[in-house]
């Protein structure tokens, strides 16, 4: 295999046979470390120039091209096929411009709102970790939420331009795309040479059903270019007299990915982290070794430098500041993967059905694992074919470390809760990982799969060469065996459907004449995750209308409990959102009494209400005469919508509703 200098014929590239085997499988120990031999000459082309061996021993290498000027047709066809993909699953959304996904409507309403927030820090120089534009008076910790803003703010100009629904489908769109391509160019100038090797391994990284599945809403999730980036350069640490280039390097990545997803980066970690511990003591006894560490640990202390520098003000405001969360509600901690959804298959994949995989996973955004028994056979086969590979083993350890943290608290199988406690029941309580969901750490066995994929088929394509004769049943097998494994797992386009357009009252800007900087709007019911479409309002508005309620992470306010601080997805309860929330929910309309009215302008009051709009939706009618009856005059039509203007309601302390 190209990433050890050593093929699998048992000689090196240079010709030269090796040891008997006796002796050969100590060196193939010492030889195994994946990305971490870059510089024998057997490596193949690299994206960096190349350094001298560990000890210094050896002349350094010629200066290899940049990956751009050696680029072939083969790396073009492979990165036209990832671009391919990626519209064949956003397909439905680029053509009906005016759907939504399906199944995750308040996601993509809650992302197009983060991506006019990020054109708008850009455009109007507004703070960019905090927001009072929803759940007004309270605001947003932006950093406590998915933000984005390390691609929010350079997709300004397509928000601005074209709007925050469009540069939403581009973001999903290229955060597939750019992933795949990633992987492809890392894969195929790291660790194999051979660049069906790498494709076959950046389509599983990309295209996973756990990817498939966070793609329905999860774009944060599903940009994982830096991923392999990261475990690259993480890698790269080793390499004699470049402690300070390899540590600014790396936590650039860092805190790049860390203010696209933290949940993402952390995973990474864990995975590099312990492989990189694991292969050193494989290699402690190999010659220079310990320099190798020091030199791995100086690079690293220049990252934990910058990275905690740069971030320390950023992390303060999420754990620390306005609106800040301590962990995720108690039900989301409990969200584990079912141990039975490992060997099923997705509902978007080719083989996979939207009923039992139902029965497997919370929701249809998150079908993390999904791999079915032929990727799980392929799997298992390869480790134990390359078994003498310590890199392959400790792949095949951190596939089962995450497989088992993925599980949650409490093992299911089957959608059976089987009283068994999971490894992540000693964790979902600790600091931090709270606010962790452990059902997507089967996201992690994914990359670790698609390594595994590369090196398996790398190391064919080795057995062919070195066996001409063995040719023919090598490649019938590998081929057969992958395309078994793979093709179930094919991904499916995007499922939509038709998109409440927003109302003329907005886009008219209609609503400006009651909303400003000392009013807000109050739809019916209130923003919340029913309920998403006042963020898409927004977000159309560029942020310059500021809606009361939200749909975002905020702390709990328990009046029993101050010092409870755990998330929710919605603002706590207010006795009007609650009225709505219930109304459309299709519970009977309760009476209306004076103090359900008093309670109403005290809500007003609190969001600085200056219009309370209600569109066309269920229950319109029931909403309609509710909030009439409240307020005691019945409301105008006005762009789409019916409005009531309840500004001197609001600003007048002494008035009343009778």
């Amino acid at each position: 295999m190209t990433i050890t200098g050593i093929d699998s014929t048992g000689q090196s590239r240079g010709g030269n046979v090796l040891p008997p085997d006796g002796e050969a499988a100590a060196e193939d120990l010492d030889a195994e470390l994946l990305a971490l031999e870059s510089e024998v000459a057997a490596a193949p082309v690299s994206v960096i120039p190349a350094d001298g061996t560990g000890d210094g021993s050896a002349p350094a290498q010629a200066r290899r091209p940049r990956w751009w000027r050696s680029l072939t047709r083969r790396d073009v066809l492979a990165i036209t096929t990832f671009i391919a993909v990626a519209l064949f699953i956003t397909s439905p959304l680029w053509l009906n411009l005016d759907h939504e996904l399906r199944d995750d409507q308040q996601d993509q309403a809650f992302f197009e709102w983060m991506l006019a927030h990020g054109a708008r820090v850009i455009t109007d120089g507004v703070y960019p970790f905090f927001s009072d534009r929803m759940n007004y008076p309270d605001g947003v910790n932006m950093m406590a939420n998915t933000s984005v803003m390390a691609v929010s703010l350079p997709m300004t100009p397509v928000t601005v331009l074209f709007g925050p629904h469009v540069a939403f489908n581009a973001f999903l769109t290229l955060a597939l795309a750019f992933t795949g391509i990633s992987w492809y160019l890392v894969l195929s100038r790291q660790f194999v040479s051979s660049r069906l090797a790498a494709w076959v391994g950046a389509l599983f990284a990309t295209f996973a059903p756990s990817m498939n599945s966070h793609a329905n809403g999860h774009p944060n999730i599903v940009s994982q270019f830096l991923v392999p980036l990261i475990i690259w350069r993480t890698l790269e640490l080793r390499k004699p007299g470049r402690a300070v280039r390899n540590g600014l390097i790396l936590a650039g990545l860092v805190v790049w990915q860390a203010f696209i997803n933290l949940e993402i980066l952390f995973m990474t970690a864990v995975g590099v982290g312990i492989f990189s511990v694991v292969m050193a003591v494989v290699r402690r006894k190999r010659a220079g070794a310990r320099a190798e560490v020091l030199t791995f640990l100086r690079a690293l202390g220049v990252t934990a430098v910058v990275t905690l520098s740069l971030l320390a003000y950023p992390l303060s405001v999420q754990f620390f500041g306005p609106q800040s969360y301590h962990g995720l509600p108690e039900f989301v901690r409990h969200f584990g993967a079912d141990l039975g959804s490992f060997t099923a298959y997705a509902e978007r994949s080719v083989a996979g059905n939207k009923v039992s995989a139902g029965r497997l996973a919370q929701n249809s955004s998150e079908q993390n694992a999904f791999f079915g028994w032929g990727l799980v056979i392929l799997f298992l086969g390869l480790v134990v074919w390359m078994r003498r590979s310590a890199a392959v083993l400790t792949l095949a350890g951190l596939a089962l470390l995450f497989g088992a943290m993925s599980l949650g608290p409490r093992i299911r199988l089957n959608g059976v809760d089987t009283g068994v406690p999971g490894p992540w029941s000693l964790l979902h309580s600790v600091p931090v990982l709270n606010s962790a969901v452990p059902t997507r750490w089967a996201m992690a066995i994914a990359p670790v799969v698609a390594i595994v994929l590369a090196i398996g088929c790398q190391k064919a394509s080795d057995l062919m060469k070195a066996q001409p004769s063995a040719r023919g049943p090598v490649r019938v097998a590998m081929i057969t065996a992958v395309a078994m494994a793979l093709v179930p797992l094919a991904p499916t386009p995007l499922q939509t459907t038709h998109m409440d357009p927003v109302p003329e009252f907005v886009t008219s800007g209609a609503w400006r004449q009651y909303v400003d900087e000392n009013h807000t709007l109050v739809s019916l019911p209130p923003a919340d995750a029913t309920f998403p479409d006042p963020l898409r309002w927004s977000a159309f508005t560029g942020q310059e209308m500021r809606i009361a309620s939200a749909y975002a992470l905020l702390p709990n306010r328990n009046p029993l409990d101050p010092s409870d601080r755990t998330a929710l997805f919605a603002p706590p309860w207010r006795p009007t959102s609650g009225l709505m929330s219930s109304i459309k929910q299709g519970n009977p309309t309760p009476e209306i009494t004076e103090t359900r009215r008093e309670m109403t302008l005290a809500d007003l009051r609190y969001w600085k209400a200056g219009v309370v709009v209600l569109t066309p939706q269920e229950r319109d009618i029931e909403l309609l005469r509710v909030m009439t009856a409240l307020l005691g005059y019945q409301p105008t039509w006005t762009g789409g919508a019916w409005v009531w203007d309840v500004r001197k309601l609001v600003d007048d302390p002494k008035a009343t509703l009778s």
